[in-house]
């Protein structure tokens, strides 16, 4: 298990730092979960509010699906003008950093100038300007592993290939380690060699093995497909459990981050799973 530890825009995770929570939201109506999407901007900081009073440590904010079954492609214009307009009305109103999900660095960009601290980047900084603009700006980011249209292998080996590449561009964009969680990427691995809810459970198994990378890891794996094959609940909505379950999971082998839509119950889970995994340690 990882002893490295990461400064996410002042908030301090991995290492011997408690599990932290990041609360999801979303601005964008294609997302695959209608419980996160609030396009309204007094419902999207009423959201937001409710999530820090749970105790969540972040506030993330989308305004482009990233779900890799559904058709989710908008333009930069208008993920920028979403996004841009989601974040100004939670800066400076929550007292917990934001975190930016996208992929795009023009989109991010506008973010930041919103009061985005972070920047939530699914593909792991393909977009040549992202690295250069989180080095700009001096701001931290979270990095996730997602195919690449090369041959995939068995789940971890794969997983952790692809995350050891985005720590190698990131490097190359001079951002310090120090600023960088890294994120297995459940949930994306949609055209792998195996079954892919077989590939999610078996990268959950064993994420134990990415701590060679010496990075905290962040895991999103609230109401996710992989848990609906598993428990027969077709409908996000009624995955409550299953989410709650596959957290614990996810901090007994390593999560420093959670990132989730129920803060509450998911906070509740991991406090449970991460005392047992204190008392486990020789």
């Amino acid at each position: 298990m990882s002893s490295a530890q990461a400064d996410l825009a002042g908030v301090v995770v991995g290492g011997e730092h408690p599990v932290a929570v990041m609360g999801a939201l979303n601005v964008s109506p294609e997302s695959f979960y209608g419980g996160s999407v609030h396009r309204d901007s007094s419902a999207l900081l009423d959201a937001g509010l409710a999530m820090v009073a749970e105790g969540a440590s972040f506030v993330d904010v989308g305004a482009r699906s990233t779900a890799p079954y559904l058709p989710t492609q908008i333009s930069e214009e208008e993920e920028s003008e979403r996004l841009g307009v989601a974040v100004a009305a939670l800066a400076g109103k929550l007292s917990v950093p934001i975190s930016a999900d996208t992929a795009r660095a023009r989109v991010a960009r506008v973010a930041l100038d919103a009061g985005a601290g972070i920047v939530n980047d699914v593909s792991g900084l393909r977009d040549p300007e992202m690295g250069p603009l989180v080095r700009e700006r001096g701001v931290s980011v979270i990095l996730m592993a997602s195919p690449d249209g090369t041959r995939l292998g068995q789940p971890v080996a794969s997983v952790r290939e692809l995350l050891a590449e985005a720590l190698v561009r990131a490097r190359a964009a001079s951002i310090p380690d120090a600023q960088v969680v890294l994120d297995p990427g459940i949930g994306f691995f949609r055209q792998a060699p195996i079954a892919w809810d077989e590939w999610d459970i078996t990268v959950l198994a064993g994420l134990d093995a990415l701590a060679v990378l010496g990075r905290p890891l962040a895991v999103g794996l609230s109401r996710k497909s992989f848990l609906g094959a598993l428990t027969g609940r077709t409908e996000p909505a009624e995955r409550l459990a299953g989410s709650v379950a596959a957290t614990a999971v996810a901090v007994l082998h390593g999560a420093a981050l959670i990132r989730t839509h129920d803060v509450a119950e998911t906070l509740d889970a991991v406090r449970v799973a991460e005392r047992i995994r204190r008392a486990a340690r020789p």
